[in-house]
């Protein structure tokens, strides 16, 4: 396929590298996995009753979201200019956020997160006046006190994943570590797509190597299947368009709950 796009707003496209980054650089085909992964999430615990069976395929969003953000920054050629856009479209999505999440403006949407992720990366890039050190930390911090979605846990992701950007396996590594340690938080999950899980049938050292790898946040090693090959070709979209699309989707999660009859709770 040649590098010439195609009509409309989707344009195919050969996939661009990053520096040396060695995982998937495709952000536009990974931004719309992820969205399908996140609309999942969102559905299910709005629209279906908290199922976990798609709360499970919803962890795959976030880490994939986070591996955009590393390789754009990579690429961008205007740091505040890509964090000006993720706070404007952060600020807007706020609005729809709460009543299709059911949160309150003590609960910012994960736009703030991506927002407080990427100045770490900056300051650890730049080190002007010692940045390297005070902003990861401050990031951290900020996370913390203003309850942001995956809290300091998700910063710390960005930080470890930017560290090892350029092998495949230390990202596959930091994943793993990451998403153990982030697990432990979580009960183990009983059932999977229809199927129980009884680990009391097995031997006690299968039991707790397995066990580890059934709780509800490490099932977001499963974004290492998109994270890590390389995608040969790519999607190009406007970019005003990419960052519609998050506030697009709780707009239709709110129409659809007042179509189904679920409260929605304007907190305004």
């Amino acid at each position: 396929m040649t590098s010439e796009t195609t009509s409309g707003l989707f344009g195919i496209v050969p996939a661009r590298s990053a520096g040396r980054i060695a995982g998937n650089t495709a952000t536009g085909v990974l931004k719309l996995i992820a969205l399908f992964f996140m609309i999942i999430d969102h559905t299910g615990k709005e629209l279906f009753r908290n199922n976990q069976d798609m709360r499970i395929l919803g962890r795959i969003a976030f880490p994939i979201y986070v591996w955009c953000m590393i390789v754009g920054f990579e690429r961008t050629r205007s740091v505040p200019k890509y964090l000006l856009r993720i706070l404007g479209v952060g600020l807007i999505s706020q609005l729809f956020y709460m009543p299709a999440m059911s949160h309150t403006w003590s609960t910012p949407n994960v736009f703030l997160t991506l927002f407080l992720g990427l100045c770490a990366l900056w300051g650890i890039r730049e080190k002007r006046l010692f940045s390297h050190l005070w902003a990861p930390l401050a990031a951290l911090i900020l996370a913390t006190v203003l309850n942001t979605d995956y809290g300091w846990r998700a910063i710390l992701l960005f930080i470890t994943l930017y560290a090892v950007r350029n092998s495949r396996p230390g990202i596959a590594s930091v994943m793993l570590l990451m998403m153990i340690y982030w697990g432990t938080s979580y009960r183990q999950t009983s059932s999977l797509f229809g199927m129980q899980i009884d680990l009391t049938v097995l031997p006690d050292y299968l039991s707790v190597l397995i066990s580890p790898f059934l709780r509800m946040e490490t099932y977001a090693l499963l974004s290492l299947l998109f994270i890590l090959p390389r995608f040969s070709l790519d999607i190009r979209m406007p970019r005003w368009l990419g960052y519609a699309l998050y506030p697009g989707h709780l707009l239709i999660i709110i129409l659809l709950k007042y179509c189904m009859g679920i409260p929605v709770n304007w907190p305004f």
